[in-house]
């Protein structure tokens, strides 16, 4: 029988989820159909009921996108550390009648980073701008591995010092219960406003976690962030080369990279969650990506 799988999120259309999921099916022999479902905005527990439904009739995963990632990590049974400390959830499964979620954007944002950019994360100085969800999915994975800083700057300090609370919170608990880390790794963690982040010098990396892009704006960022030779990574992804990484080139930054490798690379996450068996990447991101220039 068939497996049945999709994605949920308002809009969905643009999705490249089918197509990359698609494909992943093909390379390992998996018997199943990858759908993009139009979530609703209404009434109030639509998508939960949706959710559910889907479930229900036997399905066997869910990706969920934008808007409704925070709704997906509230409704589920059980959760991982990343989806908790995240607030949110991109994948969910049912095991046993209970709906179970995880937040694989991190983890595929830092695989991206490391093994396809070739940038490893130990010892480096690293710069994340946000503090939404986007952020909030890569502090444990990033964390994990070992950097010398990490700094969150966003417009709202406060909120980026809570969620740099929250972090502290999670790496006390118990094994099991939570993502212990290392103190060495809360210690790299830091939030500042962008009136501040210049005091701090050049980093080895600089993210951009901002919806800024979606719109072709630019945070209002000082580009003594930017390491003359470093790297630059914009998580929006089939921008072409967009403000933020117009003004790292500007700083020296060479090359830079979008978010299209992170986009299969938590796809691919998921997958492996689901089905046992991790696709490659490769052949599927050299599709998907669009030249920056």
């Amino acid at each position: 029988m068939t497996d049945r799988y999709a994605v949920i999120g308002h809009p969905i259309a643009h999705s490249q989820s089918p197509l990359i999921h698609g494909l992943f099916a093909r390379e390992t022999g998996q018997d199943l159909v990858y759908e993009a479902i139009e979530g609703p905005l209404a009434p109030a527990q639509g998508f939960e009921d949706m959710v559910r439904a889907f479930f229900a009739a036997g399905g066997r995963g869910l990706n969920i996108t934008a808007p409704f990632k925070l709704r997906a990590r509230a409704l589920a049974d059980d959760c991982s550390p990343r989806a908790r400390l995240a607030g949110a959830a991109n994948a969910l499964k049912c095991e046993g009648g209970r709906i179970l979620a995880d937040n694989f954007d991190g983890i595929g944002l830092r695989r991206d980073i490391e093994l396809n950019l070739g940038l490893p994360l130990a010892g480096r100085r690293v710069l994340l701008l946000g503090a939404g969800g986007a952020a909030r999915g890569a502090l444990l994975p990033f964390l994990e591995a070992a950097p010398a800083a990490l700094v969150l700057v966003n417009r709202d300090v406060a909120k980026a010092r809570a969620l740099v609370a929250e972090v502290a919170e999670v790496a006390q608990l118990p094994a099991g219960e939570g993502a212990p880390l290392p103190a060495a790794a809360v210690c790299a963690l830091q939030a500042v406003g962008y009136d501040e982040v210049a005091a701090l010098g050049a980093f080895d990396l600089v993210i951009n976690a901002t919806s800024a892009s979606l719109s072709g704006a630019l945070p209002p960022l000082p580009s003594a962030v930017f390491r003359a030779g470093g790297s630059a990574y914009e998580l929006a992804y089939g921008k072409g080369r967009t403000p933020f990484l117009q003004l790292a080139r500007a700083a020296g930054v060479q090359g830079g990279a979008d978010g299209v490798g992170m986009l299969v690379e938590q796809a691919a996450e998921a997958f492996a969650w689901w089905r046992g068996v991790r696709p490659s990447t490769t052949a599927v991101i050299d599709r998907l990506t669009v030249p920056l220039d």
